[in-house]
């Protein structure tokens, strides 16, 4: 028998989803001439031929609209001492970049200094679900600094997990 039951509380599946720990990533890119840019925490691998990842974006972004009208897009995978990068990102401050140390690629992606790993992408793919979008990115270059911790979101907080925690 199977069972089949209706969620009523928004609040109960957010906290429930907040239960899983993520990464925390930064989609960026310049639009016309100007870094722009917004946090993720639903950032995930996809496939290795051909390499892709995605990322969910909300319905609501008023950032999104901006931000995929550019060629190619940077996804940084946040460190752990750039909490202060992926609250900005996060927030709707008129100058997100303002005190986030970035670089841009020759085609106009934007990584931030300091992010555990990095990518070069283009959008591949939108899936419309539910309230957001799964957007799949086709990956082209990356990064990665395997000697310093990620940046964990997890249970509607940041959290730090310092290099070496490994069981």
């Amino acid at each position: 028998m199977t069972v089949i039951a209706t969620v009523r509380d928004p609040q109960q599946l957010r906290r429930v989803f907040g239960s899983f720990p993520s990464g925390v990533a930064a989609v960026a890119a310049l639009v016309a001439g100007e870094p722009v840019g917004i946090a993720a925490s639903s950032f995930t691998s996809v496939s290795l031929d051909p390499p892709l990842v995605s990322v969910c974006i909300a319905h609501t972004s008023t950032t999104w609209p901006v931000l995929r009208t550019a060629s190619r897009l940077g996804v940084s995978i946040l460190s752990a001492g750039q909490e202060h990068a992926g609250r900005s990102l996060a927030g709707r401050m008129p100058d997100r970049f303002a005190a986030v140390p970035w670089r841009s690629t020759a085609h106009g992606a934007v990584v931030l200094d300091g992010a555990r790993a990095w990518f070069e992408t283009t959008v591949e793919q939108h899936v419309r679900a539910g309230d957001h979008d799964i957007v799949v990115l086709r990956v082209h270059d990356l990064d990665a600094q395997h000697d310093i911790g990620p940046l964990v979101y997890y249970a509607s907080q940041f959290h730090r997990l310092e290099q070496g925690e490994q069981s």
